[in-house]
C-alpha cells in the first residue's frame, strides 16, 4: 500500500464537511476520510465528489452548490500545500506520490451543474473536474437515471449526446453510476473513449438493483476498456441490507404523510430510531461479501477492469464490518 498508487474513485467528503464544517488535514472523530488516515492506509488519489443534490435542477442554484464545493477543495489544499494537491492528470498523481502527497482528483456527481451549456462543461473541466456522473437521483436534463421512474429521454437527451461527446473531446471521463440501464448503453456505444462507474457494485449479489451493473453491462465496460470501481456500501454489497433499506424507506415515506408537521430532517431520525426498535438494526455486509463483488467482477471480465469507489462519507453508517 505504501509503495503503489492507490485511487478510489468516490469519496464524499466535501458534502459531509459542508453539513458538518471540519479539518481533513488532521484527524476528525467523525467521517471516513482524513488525510491522516488516508497517507497511512496508502490512499494516493481519492477522487473528491462534488455532488449537488437533484432537487436543484428544478429550483436552480446547481452550478452555484458545485462551484462552492471545489472552493473548499482547493481551501483545503491552500491551507495545507504540505499535505494536498489538486490532480489534473495521470502525470500530477505520479508526481505527487513521489512528493509524498495525496492527489485530490475531482469527479461531478450529477451534471445539472452544466444547465445546459457546454461552455459551462469545459468551464468546469478547467475548474479541475475530470469525471462527470450524467444525472444523480433523478432524471435531468441530461440523462434518465437509475433511481427514478421517470424515463423522460429512455436514456440520454440529444443535450446529453453533445455532453458525452463533448467530455470524450476534453478528456474528461464519463461515469456511468447512478444513470438508467437504457443511457449505459447509449453511453457504451456513442463514447469514443473508455467510460468508468465510479461508484458501483454487481448487480448479480442484488438482483433488480438497477443502480449496479449486470454481468452483461459489466462485460460491455471492459470491452470497451472501462472498469467498475465496486462501492463499499452495504446496501450495494448485500441483498439483505438492501432490502432492509427500501423496506425502511417506504415505511418512512408513510410516517412522513402521518406527521405533516415535522421538518424532513425530524422524520429521518425520528422514524429510523422507531424503526430501528421496532424491526432491529439495519444488518451489515461483511469485508468477505464486499471482496465477493471483486472477484466476480475479475471473474467476468478480468482484474484489469475492477477498482475501488469505497463511497466513504457518502454511505454512512452502512460500511461493512471490517471495513468501519
Amino acid at each position: 500500500a505504501q509503495t503503489s498508487i492507490i485511487v478510489d474513485t468516490h469519496i464524499d467528503v466535501p458534502y459531509r464537511v459542508n453539513q458538518s464544517p471540519t479539518d481533513v488535514s488532521v484527524a476528525t472523530e467523525d467521517g471516513d476520510f482524513d488525510y491522516p488516515r488516508a497517507f497511512t492506509g496508502g490512499l494516493n488519489a481519492p477522487f473528491i465528489s462534488i455532488y449537488t443534490a437533484a432537487k436543484l435542477e428544478a429550483n436552480g442554484g446547481s452550478r452555484d452548490a458545485a462551484e462552492s464545493l471545489i472552493d473548499m477543495v482547493e481551501s483545503w489544499v491552500a491551507a495545507s500545500p504540505d499535505k494536498f494537491a489538486i490532480a489534473r492528470s495521470v502525470a500530477d498523481v505520479r508526481r505527487q506520490f513521489e512528493r509524498g502527497l495525496v492527489s485530490l482528483p475531482m469527479g461531478l456527481e450529477n451534471g445539472s451543474p452544466i444547465e445546459g451549456d457546454l461552455d459551462s462543461l469545459r468551464y468546469f473541466y478547467e475548474r479541475g473536474i475530470r469525471y462527470i456522473t450524467p444525472a444523480h437521483s433523478l432524471s435531468n436534463h441530461i440523462s434518465d437515471s437509475s433511481y427514478d421512474v421517470n424515463r423522460q429521454w429512455q436514456g440520454l437527451s440529444d443535450f446529453g449526446v453533445e455532453v458525452i461527446r463533448e467530455m470524450n473531446r476534453l478528456g474528461m471521463m464519463v461515469d456511468v453510476s447512478h444513470v438508467s440501464d437504457e443511457a449505459f448503453w447509449q453511453i457504451i456505444n456513442l463514447s469514443a473513449v473508455p467510460v468508468i462507474a465510479s461508484h458501483s457494485s454487481a448487480r448479480h449479489f442484488t438482483p433488480g438493483f438497477e443502480r449496479n451493473m449486470s454481468d452483461e453491462m459489466i462485460q460491455a465496460l471492459a470491452a470497451n476498456g472501462g472498469v467498475i470501481q465496486i462501492n463499499f456500501g452495504s446496501g450495494f454489497i448485500s441483498e439483505r441490507t438492501r432490502a432492509y433499506y427500501m423496506d425502511r424507506y417506504q415505511d418512512r415515506q408513510q410516517f412522513a404523510v402521518e406527521h405533516p408537521e415535522m421538518s424532513e430532517k425530524e422524520i429521518l431520525t425520528k422514524h429510523t430510531a422507531q424503526y430501528t426498535i421496532d424491526n432491529g438494526p439495519m444488518p451489515l455486509a461483511s469485508l468477505d461479501d464486499v471482496l465477493d463483488h471483486f472477484d466476480h467482477v475479475v471473474n467476468l471480465a478480468g482484474i484489469d477492469h475492477v477498482g475501488i469507489g469505497s463511497d466513504f462519507d457518502g454511505v454512512g453508517d452502512s460500511l461493512p464490518e471490517g471495513l468501519k
